[in-house]
């Protein structure tokens, strides 16, 4: 028996976490008393919405407003907040409290959970990451409960901010309005509040780290004083990405001016961001619209963070390569540095896998399910990359139909590489190369 649990991984036991979470979180939402109404939900359906929570993906079969009770609503909450900030955060959160050192395996455990972070600044990195957290979903909190005691009485206004706040940072894409936020639709007070939550969310714990410390060294006037590569990265790829979302929803949409602006803006940052909050009837859009909200799910957000998709960081180093085959180089280069050619190989990988993994499960869902093929690609993107935006094919999806979008959830929220890893295990390092010999291609 120890000799197995030896030859367990740290990948495995993150994989095994966030199992657990999940189907403890499902069996709490199946009691009565997580319902409205008293009565149990299907079991497939608890799970769904457990699974859709921890993964913050904000897709679900039922509307979390009026069919949960405030039980099953806080538990709903907790279960995204675990999930953005990753179970493995909560765990080290508890063993700092009891007083208690952190194991080898934890540590490493804790490692592969938090893209970027190294055993060495891991201790400074959760400090971080927690005051980050306390900060903007705590100002969210604030600025939403202030707006909305307009509206509703002072009770229904802190839970509205506090579970709105929270979604929002840890990119849920959740909401307790049926219509999500489309009676908000131009509102800049709550555009502005929710869209800045989930930019800060989107680009990582890293990125806001790593901000914070040059902002620190500027005034201190400490050299060097300058973002990462890693962040330089991300913030670019994510502003040239917002931005195209943006200017391509704003031209395809027949609306008026000013509900184009609102909507335009705030669908590009929820695909980007992974958040999965819409402000208009997705399924009202226009193929053009559909198709970049697409590829910005795809993408996704920056690592070390609560967002999906396969990282913008990831997109951008494969934009770089094929650049550089282009222009015939054999360096991928980027602000003065370059990139690792084990990075290259990882991003063409999850990029690869991502896609076969699209591929195989839109080809099943075309049997099981009477839906257009769009409405399929669009949900299944979704899911993958954890956004939560549907064209309201969801709560009508057949149980094989649910379970595939479970896993496709699951592996979303882990990655790609990250599961093949769980399952076949840590690649060994080989100390022999074989001839080379060509292969033409293309």
């Amino acid at each position: 028996m120890n000799r197995q649990l030896e030859k367990v991984t740290p990948i495995q036991v993150l994989v095994m976490g966030y199992v657990v979470v999940i189907v403890v979180g499902s069996l709490i939402l199946q009691l009565p008393a997580a319902s409205s109404d008293g009565n149990s939900q299907e079991y497939i359906d608890a799970l769904f919405t457990a699974t859709s929570a921890v993964s913050t993906t904000g897709l679900i079969v039922v509307d979390t407003g009026t069919f949960y009770s405030g039980v099953g609503q806080a538990v709903i909450l907790l279960l995204f907040q675990i999930g953005g900030l990753g179970y493995m955060a909560f765990v080290v959160l508890m063993v700092y409290a009891l007083g208690r050192k952190l194991s080898l395996v934890s540590a490493v455990t804790l490692k592969e959970s938090l893209s970027g972070v190294t055993l060495g600044n891991m201790k400074k990195y959760l400090k971080a990451v927690f005051m980050f957290t306390f900060v903007f979903e705590g100002l969210g909190a604030l600025f939403l409960t202030g707006y909305w005691l307009n509206h509703f009485s002072l009770s229904e206004s802190v839970w509205l901010g506090v579970f709105h706040s929270v979604s929002a940072f840890c990119t849920a894409g959740f909401s307790l309005f049926s219509d999500s936020l489309i009676l908000y639709q131009t509102s800049l007070f709550v555009t502005v509040v929710l869209c800045t939550l989930s930019i800060a969310g989107g680009v990582g714990f890293i990125i806001l780290t790593d901000i914070r410390d040059v902002i620190t060294r500027r005034m201190k006037n400490i050299r060097p004083c300058q973002l990462s590569i890693h962040s330089k990265l991300g913030l670019l790829a994510t502003v040239i990405l917002v931005g195209m979302g943006i200017l391509v929803i704003f031209l395809s949409e027949d609306l008026p001016l000013r509900e184009r602006l609102f909507v335009s803006a705030f669908q590009s940052v929820s695909a980007s961001t992974t958040t999965g909050f819409n402000s208009i009837d997705i399924g009202g859009l226009s193929a053009t619209s559909l198709v970049v909200i697409i590829v910005l799910m795809a993408i996704g957000a920056s690592p070390g963070g609560s967002g999906g998709g396969i990282k913008v960081t990831t997109f951008g180093v494969v934009v770089l390569s094929v650049w550089a085959v282009v222009r015939g180089r054999e360096d991928v280069n980027v602000f003065g540095r370059r990139i690792l050619p084990d990075t290259i190989r990882k991003s063409f990988s999850i990029g690869f896998m991502g896609i076969l993994w699209v591929v195989a499960v839109v080809m099943v869902l075309t049997v099981t399910e009477k839906v257009v093929f769009l409405n399929i690609l669009f949900e299944v993107v979704s899911a993958l990359g954890t956004v939560g935006l549907s064209m309201g094919i969801t709560s009508g999806l057949t149980g094989m139909g649910k379970f595939l979008v479970i896993v496709t959830m699951v592996i979303g929220r882990i990655g790609p590489l990250a599961l093949a890893f769980s399952l076949l295990g840590e690649p060994e390092s080989v100390q022999y190369k074989y001839a080379e010999e060509e292969v033409f291609i293309g």
